[in-house]
């Protein structure tokens, strides 16, 4: 199974590091954050990014961004 494309779900250092591996693996990444993460390294890291209403912590707002 293989896929093109991964929701990075995680912030900070830890979702700079998993969208530099995807990547150099060839595997388009989307972050998710919040507003006050929008000019967060790992946001303009990312190939596209999904704005979350909420908060991470609510499972349905990052199933929506997915």
């Amino acid at each position: 199974m293989s896929f093109t494309t991964l929701l990075v779900a995680n912030r900070g250092e830890i979702a700079r590091r998993v969208i530099r591996s995807a990547q150099g693996m060839g595997i388009r990444c989307v972050a998710v954050y919040v507003d006050a993460d929008a000019g967060a390294p790992f946001v303009r890291e990312a190939d596209e990014a999904a704005r979350l209403e909420t908060s991470y912590l609510e499972a349905a707002a990052v199933l929506e961004a997915a």
